[in-house]
């Protein structure tokens, strides 16, 4: 069993910056793919970016340049920092890792951009 829980989303405007963080515990030995998910009001959960056990990371069109997924594999902890936030990044933040062979997902953390 793997439990995720993520912390770090807020209200910020247009051009803000946030850092989200995701904390993963239980029965973990190492975690490969880390990934962050999210999903806007209407429409279907989109993956962010993502990165490896060997931190290759992957981003979606949408963020690339702007947000930056890092990870500390000692603390089995992975971050999302997200700068010149858009209205259109508005969503729920969902973290996510595939680990014996099933979907484990965070709770969510709301992320609200205002114009």
């Amino acid at each position: 069993q793997v439990r995720l829980v993520e912390s770090g989303g807020g209200l910020v405007q247009a051009g803000g910056s946030l850092r989200l963080s995701c904390a993963a515990s239980g029965s973990i030995a190492i975690i490969n793919a880390m990934d962050w998910y999210r999903q806007a009001p209407g429409k279907q959960r989109e993956l962010v970016a993502s990165i490896t056990s060997g931190k290759i990371t992957n981003y979606a069109d949408a963020v690339k340049g702007r947000f930056t997924i890092s990870r500390d594999n000692a603390k089995n902890t992975m971050f999302l920092q997200m700068n010149s936030l858009k209205p259109e990044d508005t969503a729920v933040y969902y973290c996510h890792v595939w680990q014996h062979s099933r979907d484990y997902w965070g709770q969510g953390t709301q992320v609200t951009v205002s114009s």
